[in-house]
């Protein structure tokens, strides 16, 4: 039976890319560094996966052990060396964490084996790309080469903040998990659950500046009215508005640089705006809204679709106003809220040093109203 290891055993670890490694017959390995949730794991013979929702159903998942990777590293080299493939869902930012150990389970494993399938399965254009980047500080590029293929993903489920007394998750009916299929050439991983495509920005992007950017938007504008819940905030008819105004901008760019027929992208929009209005998935703001300055980099979810639609000449203007929105987002319990507030207070150059942009860029002009309106009211 083939092997998967998966880095990060949380909510999306469990709910979403273990369950369909396990669902293709995958021996699935979770490595995390939260050494309860380990114990849990190698305690519990199964845990359920809840699809909350109209047309959910529940699933149980099985043929799953854990590794600490603070306390067996070893055995987790070990588990790389011999695995068929390898995912993360840990976060852009922890990837650099991770890559010491891929690195060292891809040296470790012979060439015989065949190349190892890498794949990061992150809210993030080009994830695995950055991942490679980092496996490559540790090792030359023809070793990992010959050992390693690394291909970028597409992501997409909604799996809400929820108890850690348990290893049940509850998620949303729908996800996507679209794989560039370009790297592996003919021998592409056996995942009926994922979906193989040879060219994966137009997928990467549609979601990112749909899915994502609309779901960030909804909890900046829907926090800054006063809701605590997504589905509250969507049921608030100004912060839909705003939304779909948000959304609108972004479609009319997607179909234009990517040929998506516009009745297909409305459609989705629409499908998205219908899944963040579930009320059987109790997301908050606080969650969906947390990491603001990754949300607010140069080639995310704002500033990316905005900086392309200004060069173009179109209007980014609902997107300037989510920035806005993002700005004001005050959370005492988000690292990055807290260091954004103040950087607005010690008047840090937040369109250049966190946004990405300078003069020469479109966006520049507007970005720079955007930031000295929301210091207008501090």
């Amino acid at each position: 039976m083939p092997t998967a290891v998966h880095f990060g055993a949380g909510n999306i670890g469990r709910g979403f890319i273990g369950l369909l490694l396990r669902e293709a017959g995958y021996d699935v390995i979770f490595s995390d560094v939260n050494a309860t949730l380990i114990g849990m794991l190698n305690s519990t013979p199964s845990y359920r996966v809840i699809e909350a929702g109209a047309g959910g159903t529940e699933k149980t998942v099985t043929g799953y052990r854990g590794i600490d990777s603070s306390a067996d590293p070893d055995a987790l080299v070990a588990a790389i060396a011999s695995a068929d493939v390898v995912t993360t869902a840990v976060g852009p930012n922890v990837l650099r964490f991770v890559a010491p150990a891929i690195t060292a389970g891809i040296l470790a494993r012979p060439v015989s084996a065949g190349p190892l399938a890498v794949m990061a399965c992150e809210n993030a254009l080009g994830a695995t790309a950055l991942l490679r980047d980092e496996v490559l500080k540790h090792a030359p590029a023809e070793e990992v080469g010959v050992r390693a293929v690394f291909a970028n993903t597409a992501v997409d489920r909604i799996v809400p903040e929820q108890s850690t007394d348990s290893l049940d998750v509850t998620v949303e009916p729908y996800c996507e998990w679209a794989v560039e299929s370009t790297p592996f050439g003919s021998a592409v991983p056996d995942i009926p659950g994922a979906h193989f495509v040879p060219d994966l920005a137009p997928y990467i992007e549609r979601k990112l500046f749909t899915v994502n950017t609309g779901h960030a938007t909804t909890a900046y504008h829907g926090r800054l009215a006063g809701h605590a819940t997504i589905a509250a905030a969507l049921g608030d008819a100004a912060v839909r508005a705003k939304v779909e105004d948000v959304l609108g901008e972004t479609a009319e760019f997607l179909v234009a640089k990517h040929d998506f027929p516009a009745a297909e992208q409305q459609a989705y929009l629409q499908k998205t705006l219908e899944r963040f209005s579930n009320p059987a998935i109790d997301d908050s703001v606080e969650r969906v809204g947390r990491q603001p300055i990754r949300k607010l980099s140069r080639h995310e979810r704002f500033v990316g679709p905005a900086a392309e639609i200004a060069a173009a000449g179109g209007s980014a203007t609902a997107l300037l106003g989510a920035m806005a929105a993002a700005l004001r987002f005050d959370a005492p319990g988000d690292e990055e809220a807290v260091k954004l507030q103040a950087m607005l207070r010690d008047g840090t150059d937040i369109v250049a040093d966190v946004m990405g942009l300078t003069p020469d860029d479109d966006l520049y002009e507007g970005a720079v109203a955007a930031v000295a309106s929301v210091r207008a009211s501090l």
